[in-house]
């Protein structure tokens, strides 16, 4: 069985930690992103709830004048 040289070998290993740094830095964005995301969710629902309840009371003054 031949060895690989020990060159190869180190650059085999830098490689490996580049990429696990890269793969770090792309999973922090993608928590970053995924943190953003839930807070326009949680503001989008706010406004919709908001809408909800003007359209509500905008219907119940509607049937009010009706009768």
């Amino acid at each position: 069985m031949s060895e690989t040289p020990p060159s190869d070998l180190q650059h085999s290993v830098e490689q490996l930690i580049s990429y696990c740094r890269q793969l770090e830095q792309q999973n922090q964005q993608l928590k970053t992103s995924e943190q953003a995301l839930k807070l326009e969710r949680n503001r989008l629902l706010l406004v919709r709830d908001k809408t909800q309840k003007r359209v509500e009371a905008m219907i119940n003054r509607l049937k009010a004048m009706e009768s």
